[in-house]
């Protein structure tokens, strides 16, 4: 049968990235969309230390028999900011332990299954009234156009294996030295690269090797390639993350190459062992077995499922107490000097032990809000071009956003039945102060979007320069200490123009401006002032309660109740 390949390679495997690449999106996200703060105790409770990573990403793994999958979906999580650095490292390097725990379960046609899911969770998604039903159809519908990606994929190289050009590549191959060994391992790892499916290569070789098309150490070998070449989906899906998922990604991918560098130079030794253990799983693989006149091998797919599971056994108990120095060293690669700023998607004043301390957690409260203020006052020095601000808005937007759920979600379990009236209007004044920060957030990031995508005239740019420090002096109302770094404040006598009179000579810049950079303007115009308004809302929102009194009076009740009873009684509580 004549393969035409254009139709039968060219087709599904483009459709097929395209189909995995808008998976991992739309899963990525579902996932965001989702409640983080619950999704991530959920994530620390299944992986919160290496050891449980490890366990996780195996049973897991195990489960939907594809550490492709897997790792794309770590990687994803990360990308979310779900899922730190160290956690995905771990649950990585269980995937790998995973997905060669049932070999036998490599023809499961998860690939039909994946677009049968996928247009389940898209009807959902689209008729669900539920916005948290419909993130959730959207998470699954990503996860299941990644199988079917996948599948499209696998099937459009499937052919290669009928042309007889291949055919004759793999029955010259043999690894009865260490150049041919290294031959095979990355041949299988380029196959392997092309399927994105380790197990897939793995099925491929067994039947190939029972078959007697391969002999069993070269069978044996290219499992050892099927692991390094798996490696590439997960650079794949990372290309347009962010670099921890990035970082992620390379862990996979150092892991593999570290192993199969080490289990190389030991590979003929290991084949021996190998040959010893097989005793107790039928005997020699190289004795073959007639069935119906023909030599077969049935034990060559059973040597290769071992070797490949010890492998990877072996792979994860040698690099496991080194988690902590990938961590490092990954936290590292890539990383410019602009870069060397706080991570704010990590609460740093939310102590959950003293969440039932009313006088310690509101201060610790207005700390974390201030440093949330903070984070989106960042927007405005990358609407500058600062070169220490962040570089992308759209990642540092979304460590604010995360920070913004956290201190929303910290707060909300401040309020108590039992306190006070007081208390939890200052309960209830704190969200609103949190809420309105998170806007302002909004706006800012607004801000710096519209000035990092447009290129103005000098003309224009005035107006922008203008405007920017209209929207500098009114952050300094609510940040007198944080402030924004290295801030470009005019001199105090200085008087902003209004955003009409801004409006208006933006209008009147005619040739001197494109209707582009026009509109631009006209919607920052329209963020600034939004923005205003929201910094005149915060500062209201402070001086609606008396905070310090009411955390004054909170104290001295907790230390009257604290205090022993005299015999003359409670000591007085201040009057209010």
């Amino acid at each position: 049968m004549e393969i035409d390949i254009f139709k039968d390679i060219l087709v599904p495997v483009i459709g097929g990235l395209g189909i995995f690449m808008l998976g991992l999106e739309f899963m990525a996200n579902g996932i965001q969309a989702l409640s983080v703060n619950r999704m991530r105790e959920f994530l620390a409770k299944a992986a919160g230390t290496p050891i449980k990573g490890v366990m996780a990403g195996t049973l897991i793994t195990g489960v939907i028999q594809s550490s492709t999958a897997m790792t794309v979906m770590v990687v994803g999580l990360v990308n979310a900011g779900v899922v730190a650095l160290r956690p995905a490292i771990s649950v990585i390097m269980g995937a790998n332990i995973g997905t060669t725990l049932g070999n036998g379960l490599i023809a499961l046609p998860l690939g039909p299954l994946g677009l049968i899911f996928g247009g389940i969770f898209a009807l959902v998604y689209c008729f669900a009234k539920s916005e948290k039903v419909r993130n959730v159809a959207l998470a699954c519908m990503g996860f299941a156009l990644i199988f079917y990606g996948l599948n499209l994929m696998t099937g459009g190289l499937r052919p290669l294996r009928n042309m007889p050009e291949v055919m004759e590549l793999l029955q010259t191959l043999r690894a009865d030295s260490y150049f041919n060994l290294i031959k095979c391992v990355l041949i299988a790892a380029g196959i392997t690269a092309m399927i994105h499916s380790s197990s897939a290569t793995i099925g491929i070789v067994m039947g190939l090797g029972a078959a007697g098309v391969l002999d069993w150490t070269t069978a044996v070998a290219f499992s050892l390639g099927a692991d390094l070449g798996t490696t590439i989906t997960s650079w794949m899906a990372s290309l347009n993350l962010s670099k921890n998922a990035k970082r992620a990604a390379y862990a996979h991918i150092s892991f593999n190459i570290i192993g199969v560098c080490i289990t190389v130079p030991l590979f003929f030794i290991s084949i021996e062992v190998l040959k010893w253990g097989m005793q107790w799983f039928g005997g020699d693989p190289s004795i073959p077995v007639l069935v119906d006149g023909k030599e077969t091998f049935p034990l060559v797919p059973v040597a290769v499922g071992v070797y490949s599971t010890v492998f990877n056994i072996f792979n994860t108990v040698l690099l496991f107490p080194f988690v902590g120095v990938f961590e490092r060293v990954l936290s590292r690669v890539g990383r410019l000097d602009e870069e060397e700023v706080e991570d704010f998607s990590t609460p740093k004043f939310l102590n959950r032990q003293i969440a039932n301390d009313f006088a310690r957690a509101v201060p610790a409260v207005q700390q974390e809000t201030a440093r949330h203020l903070q984070a989106g006052a960042m927007f405005l020095n990358i609407a500058r071009g600062d070169k220490k601000a962040p570089s992308d808005p759209g990642e540092h937007y979304l460590a604010t956003d995360i920070l913004s759920r956290d201190i929303r979600a910290y707060t909300a379990n401040l309020m108590k039945e039992d306190l006070p009236y007081e208390q939890l209007d200052l309960i209830a004044s704190l969200i609103e102060e949190a809420d309105f920060t998170a806007a302002l957030t909004e706006q800012m990031h607004q801000v710096a979007r519209r000035v990092k995508r447009e290129k103005f005239s000098p003309q224009a740019q005035t107006i922008v320069d203008a405007a920017l420090d209209k929207l500098d002096a009114a952050l300094r109302a609510i940040l007198p200490d944080l402030g924004i770094p290295d801030p470009r404040m005019p001199a105090g006598h200085v008087s902003f123009p209004q955003v009409e009179e801004l409006r208006t000579r933006t209008l009147a810049l005619g040739p001197n401006a494109g209707a582009g950079e026009r509109g631009t303007i006209l919607a920052l115009l329209g963020s600034i002032e939004r923005a205003g308004i929201l910094v005149d809302r915060i500062d209201a929102e402070r001086k609606s309660v008396n905070r310090q009194s009411v955390l004054a009076r909170a104290a001295a009740r907790k230390g009257s109740q604290e205090r022993p009873m005299d015999e003359g009684g409670l000591s007085p509580v201040p009057a209010e």
